[in-house]
């Protein structure tokens, strides 16, 4: 079955070739050193032939060997050959075992965060503008294509039943009742009332002759027009008075009052069945209103195209103040130990579970994927790897069994 070679697969295979080709010319050249000096009697003539024979011995035997563990040598059914192909599926468990006792340990893990000062390195990092920029730009990015995937029906359908599953389930009026109970105490409220009567105040002002106007046209049929005249612009009066002092009276009875309504509104909201009822129908009858559902339509759509247009501006105000909070972020983590002790804490806690957790899973990951391999798909893909560093197993084979040669046969002339 052919193998298919990812680009660092085919310089893998040219370094291999190469250092086949250097290994098995060494113990050619060993060969032919040998026959030219065979039957040569003279002093270097002898040592170099024992020098050649020796080294094709060691040149030959770490061939066998280097062989034998992608193949079979010259396709012989010698036993403990081709141990790759045959015992794949026991050397991935026995790798796969070897990372999970070794290296999938917690306190491996942590000591190893503990060295490597990820956060710090990262806080660095991203407190550099250049760093920054392209956090900000990948994430405009990933946010900009999530943006364009999504369709204003698919987001407005997500968050109709998001909003009515979460109005079903929780109970609305009592959060809301604490939530009105707090801003009254609190006269949040004030700054919204003072904008109302501003606003009532000014119209009334603008709008003179439309008011006097509606209050004639409400004045009995009887009653004749100089009176509902007079009564109208009477009434104007009061009405601009009485906003006037709104606005300018903190103490006001309008002011109060609506501060008693509102507190007992939040009562209602929290104690009263009746209340919470009626507003959970008011909210159901809200949300499968067609209108509501359109303009929360419009509203989705012209969010999302906002949004999209402001991430995908490089100059824009967003990606400013983006990057700006990415830097700021650097700093801290970079300058402010006690933050970063905090944030180590959590990720170790988190690697430990990790490990310990999901340690099998991991690692029958190796075991699967071995699995998976063909026989010989492995031991090519491994011989891919490790093979040129295995040839000079063959090379130092031909160079030692020389020089071990040598040695012998001086040991022998010695020795007579």
């Amino acid at each position: 079955m052919a193998l298919a070679l990812s680009p660092a697969d085919l310089q893998r295979r040219t370094r291999l070739r190469k250092a086949k080709t250097f290994a098995t010319g060494l113990l050619v050249l060993a060969a032919v050193a040998y026959l030219l000096v065979r039957g040569n009697d003279a002093t270097w003539a002898q040592y170099a032939a024992a020098a050649a024979q020796a080294g094709m011995v060691g040149g030959l035997a770490d061939w066998f060997a280097v062989t034998a563990l992608f193949r079979r040598p010259l396709g012989l059914p010698i036993p403990h050959t081709a141990l790759i192909p045959t015992r794949k599926d026991a050397l991935g468990a026995s790798l796969s075992s070897f990372i999970g006792e070794h290296f999938l340990v917690a306190d491996v893990v942590r000591r190893r965060l503990d060295q490597v000062d990820l956060l710090g390195r990262l806080g660095t990092w991203l407190s550099r503008p250049d760093s920054a920029r392209r956090v900000t730009a990948e994430a405009a990015a990933a946010l900009h294509a999530v943006l364009e995937v999504l369709s204003d029906e698919d987001v407005r359908a997500v968050v109709e039943e998001v909003a009515g599953r979460r109005l079903r389930d929780t109970q609305v009026a009592p959060v809301l009742g604490r939530l009105l109970a707090d801003v009254v105490a609190d006269g949040s409220h004030h700054a919204l009332v003072d904008v109302v009567a501003r606003r009532t105040a000014a119209w009334l002002h603008d709008n003179r002759d439309t008011v006097i106007a509606l209050v004639e046209y409400e004045a009995p049929a009887w009653s004749p027009a100089f009176v509902d005249r007079a009564l109208a612009r009477r009434v104007y009066s009061e009405l601009v008075r009485v906003a006037e002092q709104v606005v300018v009276n903190p103490q006001h009875p309008l002011r109060i009052a609506l501060d008693r309504w509102l507190a007992s509104l939040a009562t209602d909201l929290r104690e009263d069945p009746d209340t919470a009822r009626r507003l959970g129908e008011l909210a159901d009858r809200l949300l499968s209103h067609d209108a509501t559902r359109e303009a929360l339509g419009t509203l989705v759509g012209a969010t999302r195209r906002a949004v999209v247009e402001l991430v995908d501006e490089p100059d824009g105000e967003l990606r400013h103040r983006a990057t700006a909070s990415v830097q700021r972020w650097g700093e801290r983590l970079r300058s402010d130990a006690v933050l970063r002790g905090k944030l180590d804490g959590w990720i170790g806690a988190a690697a430990e579970h990790v490990v310990t957790g999901y340690r099998d899973e991991i690692t029958r990951i190796v075991t699967d994927t071995v699995d998976r391999w063909d026989g010989e798909e492995a031991a090519r893909r491994i011989e891919l790897v490790a093979g040129p560093d295995l040839q000079f197993i063959r090379v130092n084979g031909t160079v030692v069994g020389a020089l071990a040669g040598v040695v012998i046969h001086a040991v022998s002339v010695a020795l007579g």
